[in-house]
């Protein structure tokens, strides 16, 4: 479960890689990689997300009380948070639990609700820039947001796709790919 997010930093925006895997254990959530208080709680609104897409599918109801949950954001001694990593984080938790890929081509920028609807962001442009740098060509983002990308220049939006959401379940239409034999 990796998912590519965006995010907004002092020196413009960034991709932020969202690692998960979920390993035996007694249902405890780990959280590392210099998060702050926010994307902290961001990680607990797309865990409680995660268990409730258990429900509607073919995964045990005590899977959560079995197994550890560990969320990891690599960057060395960065410190990142912000309230736009819960679509993120809730895609590579849902990957794990599906055993289906994240589309590495696609990156992603939103916050999540307990019900799964997704949240404006801040820092469009940033992000968009961060995107274009990197060569990523389809961004996932919160339909809230759609207006905010008449002030996105035309040369940074050329080349890229846009997906504007308002829901998790249309975030993971868009981001896992097919599962593995």
């Amino acid at each position: 479960g990796i998912a590519t997010g965006l995010a907004w930093t002092a020196a413009g925006g960034d991709l932020l890689f969202i690692e998960s895997v979920m390993v035996p254990g007694k249902g405890e959530l780990h959280l590392t990689g210099q998060l702050g208080e926010v994307m902290k709680e961001s990680a607990q609104a797309a865990l409680s997300y995660a268990r409730s897409f258990c429900g509607d599918s073919d995964i045990p109801g005590d899977f959560f009380t079995k197994h550890d949950t560990h969320i990891h954001v690599p960057a060395g001694s960065i410190p990142k948070d912000g309230p736009s990593a819960g679509i993120t984080i809730a895609t590579a938790l849902v990957s794990v639990l599906t055993r289906r890929p994240v589309n590495r081509r696609l990156a992603m920028s939103g916050e999540i609700t307990l019900r799964g609807d997704v949240l404006p962001i801040g820092g469009l442009k940033e992000k968009v820039l961060a995107a274009k740098a990197a060569g990523v060509k389809t961004l996932v983002l919160p339909k809230l947001n759609k207006r905010d990308l008449a002030e996105v220049p035309k040369e940074l939006k050329s080349g890229i796709k846009f997906h504007f959401v308002e829901h998790m379940r249309d975030v993971l239409k868009l981001a896992l790919l097919p599962a593995r034999p």
